[in-house]
């Protein structure tokens, strides 16, 4: 109901003025009217009504928004109801009663949520200064990463700041251990840096020591020792220690500079090598490609000549860069093997009687029953039993030629 005249039939105005607000369980005076007619009157109080209605829809609506200040509506929602019994207005006054109770019950349950809300707000808050807290204690125990610790405290002061909600008495506990681990840090961090300092002293005369032995390496033509002296020295170098930034860094250009100066002479030399190396390999190819060309099948023996000459040429040249030794030389042997089963295949076609190895063998078996002839017939035991032997050696290979043949 939302017309006037609609609440005017919850009243009455009796002949004396007084006027009544009609309920379930009876009539209740709430006024005096004698201003002027009946209705006038029963609308006046009824407006009073109205005027309720309109301050209850407020706070219902305010009730249900997501920035409501629960607490706040409730209290005046206790007031709206405990008055309503002795409200002077016109209205249903049972029916705006049942509604307050509602919106009250539903004000109670948001103000429980609202409460478990900001207690778990007040746990998290609580929480997340307790893990501050265990990081900062937790960073005091440890003795090095200053720089990165230092700044991790910084930003946890911040981080400290932003957190709302945490209690008083609860807040100042915790900063107190928070404020100690703090302090633990910064005093340990001051103790590592003076000890440093005394460190790097000690670590500056080493380099310097370093430095001047690098310099005096520096002009050295003795490639081979003086690079793995060097090299030692870069290994002493790591070893001896750090320096504050910009001392480690001027200090490392010095010493680099004393090895760039004779590593950039030996550079200048081998490349002069690397030059000679790779012109001997093209050298070297340029013979191959002709090896590889012989026409081996044809004229074994032309091509056995032909590859001496070759080789000699090929020995005469010189080395080649050493990534690529093994690769040529297999290539000359793989032409080396073709000649070799080319000319084992003809000296296989040789009639016996004509093979020049085989006549050459049988006289040496001929030489050897001769020797071993005039050593029997002089009785050298020590001349018989060397003859005797020689002679078994020759006739075992040429028994072996002939096998093959």
């Amino acid at each position: 109901m939302s017309d006037l005249g609609d609440w005017t039939s919850f009243g009455r105005i009796d002949a004396d003025g007084t006027v009544y607000v009609k309920t379930s369980s009876g009539e209740r005076a709430v006024g005096s009217w004698q201003a002027g007619s009946t209705e006038e009157g029963l609308a006046h109080f009824a407006r009073k009504y109205a005027d309720l209605v309109v301050e209850v829809d407020l706070i219902a609506a305010r009730l249900n928004s997501e920035s409501a200040d629960v607490e706040q509506a409730a209290s005046q929602l206790r007031k709206l109801r405990e008055g309503l019994d002795t409200a002077a207005v016109v209205g249903d006054v049972e029916g705006l009663a049942t509604r307050l109770d509602g919106l009250s019950k539903h004000a109670e349950d948001k103000l429980g949520e609202f409460k478990a809300a900001k207690e778990t707000e007040r746990a998290e808050a609580v929480a997340a200064k307790e893990a501050l807290v265990a990081e900062a204690e937790d960073l005091a125990s440890r003795d090095s990463h200053w720089k990165a610790s230092g700044q991790r405290f910084s930003e946890m002061i911040e981080e400290w700041k932003a957190i709302h909600g945490v209690d008083r008495k609860t807040d100042q506990k915790l900063w107190r251990r928070f404020s100690a681990a703090r302090d633990t840090f910064t005093r340990h961090r001051g103790a590592y840096f003076s000890q440093l300092d005394a460190e790097r002293k000690v670590i500056g005369s080493k380099k310097e020591e370093l430095i001047a032995r690098a310099e005096a390496l520096s002009t050295s033509t003795d490639w081979g020792p003086t690079a793995d002296a060097l090299k030692g020295l870069m290994a002493e170098w790591k070893e001896a220690g750090r320096l504050a930034p910009d001392a480690e860094q001027k200090a490392w250009k010095r010493f680099r500079a004393a090895q760039d100066v004779f590593f950039n002479a030996r550079s200048e030399v081998f490349s002069a090598r690397d030059a000679e190396l790779e012109a001997n390999q093209a050298a070297k190819e340029e013979l191959l490609k002709q090896a590889e060309a012989l026409d081996i099948e044809a004229d074994p023996k032309a091509a056995q000549n032909a590859f001496r000459e070759l080789q000699a040429g090929w020995h005469d040249i010189g080395t080649v860069p050493r990534k690529n030794q093994a690769k040529l030389q297999r290539r000359l042997r793989n032409v080396e093997d073709k000649l070799r089963d080319a000319l084992d295949t003809a000296w296989r076609k040789v009639p016996v009687e004509e093979n020049p190895l085989l006549l050459q063998m049988r006289q040496q078996v001929a030489e050897a029953e001769e020797k071993l002839a005039r050593a029997k017939a002089d009785g050298n035991a020590g001349r018989i039993k060397k003859a005797e032997a020689d002679l078994a050696s020759k006739k075992q290979f040429l028994q072996l030629a002939e096998g093959s043949k």
